[in-house]
């Protein structure tokens, strides 16, 4: 209930939101995938969130990170912003950051329902589309 408030006020106030979204992968190559308990929660996203004010891209691609699924981001790699109108009348201005994981993915129970790792180019039907963009993003930028 309290987030479709939320984006309601952000549409009226025409806030610009500061967020972070972490492809992290395990040593094999699985990327981290989670499913959130109230925003498209039938859907499988990249861990990420709100970055604090003065926040260092990094720093809150890690925090964000161990929040939602209580794993290490090491070597991250800052790959560019995406900025999106978004329908209620806010921006959302996204940093993607990749870098390899250590730990197990685990739902902290909360904000996060599931979480698991999953082959980049096997992904699970219910992947929102938005995880296909930030790894061509990735692609685009390693080659």
């Amino acid at each position: 209930m309290v987030q479709p408030v939320r984006l309601r006020l952000w549409g009226l106030l025409a806030r610009q939101v500061e967020g972070i979204m972490v492809l992290g992968f395990a040593d094999d190559g699985r990327l981290v995938l989670v499913r959130h308990s109230y925003h498209l929660p039938d859907q499988w996203l990249v861990p990420g969130g709100g970055r604090h004010p003065h926040e260092d891209i990094l720093t809150a691609a890690r925090r964000e990170l161990a929040e939602e699924v209580g794993c290490t981001l090491h070597d991250p790699v800052h790959l560019g912003r995406i900025v999106r109108a978004m329908p209620q009348g806010w921006t959302n201005r996204i940093e993607v950051v990749s870098g390899r994981i250590t730990g197990t993915p685990i739902a902290d129970g909360r904000e996060i329902i599931a979480a698991a790792l999953h082959d980049p180019a096997a992904l699970p039907a219910q992947t929102h589309a938005s995880v296909r963009e930030y790894l061509a993003l990735r692609a685009g930028l390693e080659r």
